[in-house]
C-alpha cells in the first residue's frame, strides 16, 4: 500500500511541479555556475548506497570543505539557494528518487556513509525500511543548520548531539509506522515549510 502510495503521488507531484521545476533550474542556470541538480550518495534501504537528488544550491564542489551545512549565512550557499533552502524546494527532486524506489515520502532521512558508520545496532535498525523525504526528526530539526551555528565545533555536536536524537525519532517512526501517521507527518511538514 505504501509503495502504491508513493507511486501514485511522486508521479502526479513531478506532472504538476513541471513548471516550477523548469523556472527553479532556470534562475539557478542564471545565478552561478554548475548544474541544476545535486547528487550525492547517501545510504538507503537494507544499508545500500543510492544518489539522492537535489537541486543545487551551493557553489560546484562546495561539500569538499564540509558536509554540514552550518548556519544560513554559509557563503558557500548561492543567492537563489539561500531561497530554495528556507522553503525547502531544494528537496523536491527527491520526487523522482520516491518514483524510482529509492526513498518513500515518509522515512528516516538518508544520511551519508560516514556517519552511517558511526551507528550502533540499534540504529542501525533505521536501514530497514526506505529511507524519506520527511519524518519526525526532518520536522523537529528543520532548524538544524542554526543550531550547528551555535556550536563551537559542528561536527561534534552533529555526532555527538543531533544525530543520536534524530535516530531516536527515526526508530520512533518506525515503530508507529502507516499510513495515517504518513500523511499526518507529510502536512506536517508542509505547516512547518510555511509557518
Amino acid at each position: 500500500m505504501k509503495r502504491v502510495f508513493d507511486i501514485f503521488f511522486s508521479f502526479l507531484g513531478l506532472l504538476a511541479l513541471l513548471p516550477l521545476f523548469l523556472t527553479i533550474s532556470f534562475l539557478i542556470i542564471i545565478d552561478s555556475k554548475g548544474g541544476v541538480f545535486y547528487r550525492q550518495v547517501r545510504v538507503g534501504k537494507n544499508n545500500k548506497d543510492f544518489k539522492i537528488l537535489k537541486f543545487r544550491t551551493m557553489r560546484p564542489n562546495s561539500d569538499k570543505s564540509g558536509l554540514l551545512t552550518v548556519g544560513s549565512k554559509d557563503n558557500r550557499i548561492t543567492k537563489i539557494g539561500y531561497f530554495l533552502r528556507k522553503y525547502k524546494l531544494d528537496e523536491l527532486p527527491q520526487l523522482i528518487n520516491v518514483l524510482i524506489g529509492d526513498m518513500s515520502f515518509v522515512g528516516p532521512r538518508p544520511e551519508v556513509r560516514k556517519y552511517v558508520d558511526m551507528y550502533n545496532q540499534k540504529q542501525l535498525k533505521v536501514l530497514s525500511i526506505r529511507p524519506g523525504i520527511t519524518d519526525y526528526a526532518s520536522i523537529k530539526y528543520s532548524n538544524e543548520n542554526e543550531l550547528l551555528s551555535k556550536s563551537d565545533n559542528p561536527e561534534q555536536a552533529y555526532i555527538n548531539e543531533i544525530m543520536p536524537a534524530k535516530l531516536t525519532l527515526n526508530l520512533k517512526y518506525i515503530a508507529e509506522a502507516n499510513i495515517r501517521t504518513d500523511i499526518k507527518l507529510i502536512f506536517n511538514t508542509i505547516a512547518k515549510i510555511f509557518k
